[in-house]
């Protein structure tokens, strides 16, 4: 079966093309070294925003390459097809869209075009060490003195955090009044003082992306620097962003499947078992034609998630249906995939083995797939 999206055009078919070339030149040679320093070289950036990549659905009015999301979409499928897992393209492109949405026009022009040149590498961070998927448990303040917010607290597992330029801080500016206490603060790191990048952590998988601690002792920002100006609104701000990041979780699961097994059918035909292919017994054959079934159902749900996003329309129920979904069959269907390369496959030389640790995280991040299930059942 052929099987092309409606939203696919012979542009982006081009615009494909020359992210590929750029992907293998700049950032496939670099992997191994990136993975044992534990962060992408900072001149990436600059050379991904020459190319055009960092925002490429972000409008040239602010700096962008004028593309829909269907053009980061591609970026992102290929950097996952390509074997890529340090460079943290997915983050730096959520905070372009928080800015873009939730962002007064000041902070756009003033942000935008930084990001989009690579310029500033950005971060968002959320995740504290009592608080995850439920944000509502931050502890992070932020409290307005005069002109300025001084921002206290701590923050963990935060990619892009030894890199970062610019950090979206989740923080509490009025405790007492719960999800309506809770803003996002724009943070610039250069020369700020109390600010604090902690270790970089050591992880199962993706071990070139720089996820740190980060820390905030009597920090001080700019008033103006709150995301879109009004305290109290981050929570609602966060709720309306997160289909996004939701939807580029699930674009790098499908594409992480479709390379599981293009890896394994080729391995399988090479490699010999009682004389003859592996690919030539039935449980084999059978476990692939599962993996292809699934992998082909997956592409067809993603792509309609894409359409609903491109026109505007993607909700947070089905984003949360596509990032659990999508993500449990990508561990599921690596798992499977490995299980037919044996003791191969747990080589780290070879690419499914780094693929298997580096897919585990996807079920977590984004929102936790048990939280995924809730906002679905609330639906119901």
């Amino acid at each position: 079966m052929s099987y092309s999206p409606r939203w696919m055009n012979p542009e982006l078919e081009s615009f494909r093309d020359a992210v590929r070339r750029f992907i293998a030149a700049e950032i496939i040679p670099h992997q191994e070294r990136w993975k044992q320093q534990q962060h992408v070289d900072r001149d990436v950036w600059d050379k991904a925003g020459e190319m055009g990549i960092l925002l490429a659905d972000i409008s040239e009015q602010y700096g962008g390459s004028g593309g829909t999301f269907a053009h980061q979409v591609i970026v992102f499928e290929e950097l996952t097809t390509a074997g890529d897992m340090c460079f943290g393209l997915h983050v730096h492109a959520i905070v372009a869209h928080y800015l873009l949405n939730q962002g007064t026009e000041q902070q756009k022009q003033t942000y935008l075009p930084q990001l989009a040149s690579g310029a500033m590498i950005a971060a968002i961070a959320m995740t504290e060490p009592g608080a995850g998927s439920d944000l509502q448990g931050i502890r992070t303040t932020a409290v307005l003195d005069g002109n300025e917010y001084v921002i206290n607290g701590s923050k963990t597992f935060i990619s892009n955090g030894y890199l970062a330029d610019l950090i979206v801080v989740v923080a509490k500016t009025d405790p007492a009044l719960g999800a309506k206490g809770t803003s996002l603060m724009l943070v610039e790191t250069k020369n700020l003082a109390g600010f604090k990048v902690g270790r970089i952590l050591e992880k199962i998988g993706q071990k070139g992306q720089d996820t740190c601690e980060l820390f905030f002792d009597n920090v001080r920002i700019p008033a103006d620097n709150i995301l879109g100006e009004k305290a109290g609104s981050g929570f609602f701000q966060l709720m309306a962003e997160l289909p996004y990041e939701r939807a580029i979780i699930a674009v790098s699961g499908v594409a992480a499947v479709e390379r599981a097994l293009a890896l394994t059918v080729a391995h399988t035909r090479e490699r010999k078992v009682f004389g003859k292919p592996l690919i030539e017994m039935q449980n084999t054959r059978f476990v692939l034609a599962e993996i292809k079934t699934e992998a082909m159902v997956a592409r067809v749900f993603l792509d309609h998630c894409i359409e609903a996003l491109i026109a505007g329309k993607l909700d947070t129920v089905t984003a949360s249906m596509a990032k659990y979904w999508i993500t449990d069959l990508q561990c599921s269907a690596i798992d499977r995939c490995l299980q037919l390369f044996g003791g191969y496959g747990y080589m780290m030389e070879y690419p499914i083995a780094q693929m298997f640790a580096d897919a585990r995280v996807q079920r977590i991040y984004g929102g936790a797939n048990e939280i995924m299930k809730e906002i679905i059942a609330r639906s119901l």
